[in-house]
């Protein structure tokens, strides 16, 4: 829609800023709009022996808006009864307005037109400055605290931070490199060092913003018709004209773009994401019902999980060494209360949910095409865990045992439980003295592993045959280990990936997966690889009667994609793997 040429009313040779009422009432006013500054502040910036012009001008829709401009440069402008400082303004007095931090690219949106989204904020680590819905803000660049923007914020920081930095963060008015800007001297911002408190992590996930081609609400974009020195009257908006390309060669555009550098040593860095992935899992993934909860499956079913994409979470790397000592950590600062529910396993039992770290800290966004593996990215391939079989005493067979050291519960390798049945047979005199294969059993053999009406009957087996009874009458465990991983030992059978083929209203089918948790795999992830390579449609649930489990849904029989994805691509063990034979069979040529 374009814009109607408007009559501009300008009093160019209007003095305002000696002892004329005018002058005395624009400086009442920005002291009342800007507390902050003090007396003296507010005559530097509305001096007694400056001559002050007055521009006023309408926006598109009609509202009327007075510029204020000293010494060729705008400093002020009013729109609807409300005073707003200009960039000019701001980079003589950079803490005027709460500063909220972004990325330098993203100021070639905001000039373009668009609104700053709140993926697009940069979070210090001292937080995000505390503001309420409507206030007026500054915006400026990593790396330089000269603002290049200003704005009215869209919600409140408690608000940005329960949305977990989703949606509309600030509604701009003007900008570095607009027309407003165009009006006065050109002049690009000063180096002004950011508080050392406020440099962000270059590890952070740069935002975005969301392009739009008005503002909302009541705050538009100004369009005025003024004199330029030499063409006569044109017609300026408050929004920039530079292109992507001539910004970025623009040299003051340049040096607001420095390179960042993370000066943090790689094992600082594992510590940071220890923590968030940590506070993370506590956030989103922990329930109360969960409690209490095994240290080694709050490691391996939730912080994993929460670990960002292209980093891989190793606490052999961090200053903790161990997941024992780190937990302990977070005990002492009274996030997780952790005790030894038996001997040699640690839980956690409590959990302050209230806690201002996990209330305060904010959910990453994920990346709409966020992988476990992101296809094509050959910096961090999956590898599949190495699952080893265990096997765990029960109650009835705790005598067996004892003699080497183990009782109920003890976690034992396949190898470990030959040993000691063949230790034990030798030691108490068991092997045959006629027919070395066979073994006495001796009452103890007869309860832990002869069914009630063989007890009188069975009095000698061969030595397979001990051995694999022993091992039936084990309790199953399994041991994960995660490539640079602390294993992870879990009771019970590990589950297959499950496929299954589901019918749907209308005839439709669709390809289900569970258990890939299990596996180390985010069921969001493989859902977008399955998307875009199935050229079909995908949903994650929540799986029915699993706790803590999730489920990936895909229009239409994609067995054979998942074949090829989890046996080439993922390299998962095909016994690990349940429903392969679903797969839709090649139709005979005729």
């Amino acid at each position: 829609m374009g814009h109607r040429k408007l009559r501009l009313q300008e009093k160019r040779d209007l003095l305002l800023a000696g002892e004329t009422d005018g002058g005395r009432k624009l400086r009442a006013d920005v002291a009342a709009a800007f507390p902050t500054l003090g007396t003296d502040q507010v005559s530097a910036l509305v001096p007694g022996k400056e001559e002050l012009n007055v521009v006023k001008l309408y926006a598109h829709r009609g509202d009327a808006v007075t510029v204020y401009v000293c010494a060729g440069n705008p400093i002020l402008f009013e729109l609807e009864k409300n005073l707003y400082p200009t960039v000019y303004t701001l980079w003589s007095h950079p803490d005027l307005l709460p500063t909220f931090t972004t990325w330098p690219l993203v100021l070639e949106k905001l000039v373009g037109g668009a609104d700053l989204m709140l993926p697009g904020l940069v979070v210090p680590p001292a937080g995000l400055p505390q503001v309420q819905k409507g206030d007026l803000c500054a915006i400026a660049l990593v790396g330089n605290r000269a603002p290049v923007a200003v704005g009215v914020a869209a919600m409140s920081t408690t608000e940005m931070l329960t949305s977990g930095l989703k949606g509309r963060g600030f509604s701009v008015l003007h900008t570095y490199q607009d027309h407003l800007w165009r009006s006065g001297d050109k002049s690009s911002p000063p180096s002004l060092a950011p508080p050392a408190q406020d440099t962000p992590d270059v590890n952070e996930e740069k935002g975005s913003v969301q392009a739009e081609p008005a503002l909302q609400g009541d705050m538009k974009r100004l369009t005025l018709e003024g004199e330029d020195k030499e063409n006569g009257e044109v017609q300026q908006q408050l929004c920039g004209e530079k292109s992507l390309s001539e910004a970025t060669e623009d040299p003051s555009v340049r040096d607001l773009n420095p390179e960042p550098t993370d000066s943090k040593t790689l094992q600082e860095q594992m510590d940071e994401l220890l923590q968030r992935c940590f506070l993370h899992a506590l956030k989103c993934h922990v329930k109360k019902a969960d409690l209490p909860l095994l240290t080694s499956t709050f490691l391996g079913s939730h912080m994993f999980s929460c670990c960002p994409e292209g980093r891989q979470l190793d606490i052999k790397k961090s200053s903790y060494k161990k997941l024992s000592k780190f937990l302990r950590h977070m005990q002492q600062e009274q996030m997780i209360q952790v005790e030894e529910l038996s001997r040699g396993v640690e839980s956690i039992v409590a959990v302050d949910w209230r806690h201002p770290r996990i209330t305060s800290f904010v959910i990453p966004e994920p990346s709409p095409t966020s992988l476990t593996i992101q296809e094509g990215s050959r910096e961090q391939p999956y590898h599949p865990p190495d699952i080893k079989p265990l096997y765990c005493v029960p109650a009835s067979m705790t005598l067996l045992f004892q003699e080497s050291g183990h009782k109920k519960g003890s976690v034992l390798e396949g190898g470990e439980v030959r040993t000691i049945i063949i230790n034990y047979a030798k030691k108490n005199d068991l092997v045959d003295a006629d027919n070395k294969n066979l073994v006495k059993l001796d009452p103890i053999l007869c309860d832990c592993i002869l069914e009630k009406n063989e007890q009188h009957t069975v009095m000698k087996l061969p030595w397979d045959s001990l051995l694999t009874r022993c091992l039936e009458r084990l309790q199953p465990a399994y041991q994960v280990t995660f490539p640079g991983q602390e294993p992870i030992v879990k009771k019970g059978k590990i589950c297959p990936v499950d496929i299954t083929l589901a019918q749907r209203a209308s005839n439709k089918k669709v390809t289900v997966v569970r258990n890939l948790e299990a596996y180390g795999l985010d069921p969001c992830s493989v859902a977008a690889v399955l998307q875009q390579r199935c050229q079909a449609s995908t949903t994650v649930t929540p799986a029915p009667g699993a706790k803590d489990s999730l489920q990936v849904q895909v229009q239409g029989n994609q067995i054979h994609h998942l074949s090829r994805l989890l046996l080439e691509d993922y390299h998962l063990p095909r016994k690990y793997i349940q429903g392969l034979e679903k797969a839709p069979k090649p139709s005979k040529k005729k």
